[in-house]
């Protein structure tokens, strides 16, 4: 069994290109610095449309995705296909890579990609069906259905990239984006490619949506205090906050990043993926834990090498003690644990590629982000959450993402 003080063979999968466009920043460099910063990107909901619901609070995009891409490009894309093409754009580039993946030098039928979301283009779906119901089925856009269906984004990353050895799309509701990275994970150590992108992506501030999430009673209804409002932990929790962004990581064997020059952020060390079969929204801590449980077996370290988990933590009074239970059964209560979501809202089917980033930077630097809104935590909670941005060897560290439907996924990440 190797430790995280193993140094990284050839054969390691490893991180070597990071993208992201969040509620807290249009790239990876400023999500990462607001992170670190604490700021909140919840802000409230001036659109008309939003005075009539109980929850007027959301996390947008700082930049708008149609404003990075060509005019004509985004004219024809869902926002969050938009979204996944700026992240997938920085990412590649970040990962040393130039043009489509011929032009890279790379064999285009080795190169994959995977791209998660949870709900896909529903916001281009209902402005259409409200388009057709005012004016008639002939002014329905023709680009509809590349809008609207889930794969998406996915199959737009992979034209922007000319990959040829599969185009897929994991929809696991909010574990979609930590499922993409897991399979990515997969296909290399399959052999069924050398390269893959990987990530998630969502962007559904819709009437139609926060109204359904409401009815459930899942979110804060903290309209009046929007950066407040999303407080993991915290004995005031009420729920989560919508947002809406994407996360893109490139994946490679160790091996062909050294010959490239390029050093990796981290090693995609393992991943633990399970299913509760117990309830379509209620959480099953057993099957977390089996999910963590078999992705450290999978990473081939022990539980006491892992020192940093980015939790799930959505702010929900049901989910997150669930959660914060099972890190400090499974790696002890001195176990530093973050919620990003305090800060990012949830991006649902982006959440965990996006979390996937801040666990990977978190390893790269030695540092953890903190957990905003922790005024008063909840008498349960055993581990350590840092209130203010904590400077530590971060050797190896864990980013969990459970989704509605009873779907658990764990990835490992380690020094590279």
């Amino acid at each position: 069994m190797t430790t995280a003080a193993t140094p990284s063979g050839a054969d390691d999968i490893v991180v070597t290109g990071l993208g992201a466009t969040t509620p807290l920043g249009g790239d990876v460099a400023s999500f990462w610095s607001a992170l670190l910063d604490g700021r909140s990107g919840v802000v409230a909901l001036t659109d008309d449309w939003a005075e009539q619901l109980p929850v007027r609070i959301a996390a947008r995009m700082v930049t708008d995705p149609a404003e990075v891409l060509p005019r004509k490009q985004a004219r024809r894309l869902d926002r969050s296909e938009q979204a996944a093409l700026v992240a997938a754009n920085e990412a590649w580039a970040d990962a040393g890579f130039e043009g489509t993946a011929r032009d890279a030098g790379l064999d285009p039928t080795r190169v994959a990609v995977v791209i998660g979301t949870g709900i896909g283009g529903v916001t281009s779906l209902l402005a259409q069906y409200d388009l057709m119901h005012d004016k008639g089925p002939s002014r329905v856009s023709p680009l509809l259905i590349p809008m609207n269906m889930p794969n998406g984004s996915a199959a737009y990353v992979g034209l922007e990239v000319g990959a040829q050895a599969g185009v897929h799309t994991t929809v696991s509701a909010c574990a979609s984006g930590s499922e993409a990275v897991a399979y990515g994970l997969d296909l290399l150590q399959l052999d069924r490619a050398d390269v893959v992108v990987v990530g998630g992506t969502e962007a559904c501030i819709h009437p139609l949506n926060i109204a359904g999430f409401a009815q459930m009673r899942a979110m804060s209804t903290r309209n009046d205090e929007p950066a407040r409002a999303s407080r993991p932990w915290d004995k005031g929790r009420d729920g989560f906050v919508l947002g809406e962004g994407a996360g893109v990581l490139v994946l490679e064997r160790a091996a062909s990043a050294a010959a490239r020059g390029r050093t990796p952020y981290a090693v995609l060390a393992g991943a633990g993926i399970t299913s509760d079969a117990y309830d379509i929204v209620q959480p099953d801590r057993s099957g977390q834990i089996r999910a963590l449980e078999l992705a450290v077996q999978r990473a081939g370290i022990t539980k006491d090498d892992v020192v940093h988990v980015n939790a799930h933590a959505t702010s929900t009074p049901v989910g997150d003690m669930g959660e914060a239970g099972a890190v400090a059964q499974l790696f002890g209560e001195d176990t530093v644990v973050t919620a990003t979501k305090s800060m990012t809202g949830h991006l649902l089917g982006a959440a965990g590629a996006i979390e996937s980033v801040a666990t990977v930077l978190s390893v790269h630097h030695d540092v953890v982000p903190p957990t905003i809104n922790l005024d008063d935590p909840d008498d349960e909670l055993r581990v350590d959450v840092p209130r203010e941005k904590r400077e530590m060897p971060v050797t190896v560290a864990i980013n969990d993402s459970f989704g509605f439907g009873g779907h658990n996924a764990s990835l490992v990440f380690r020094k590279a």
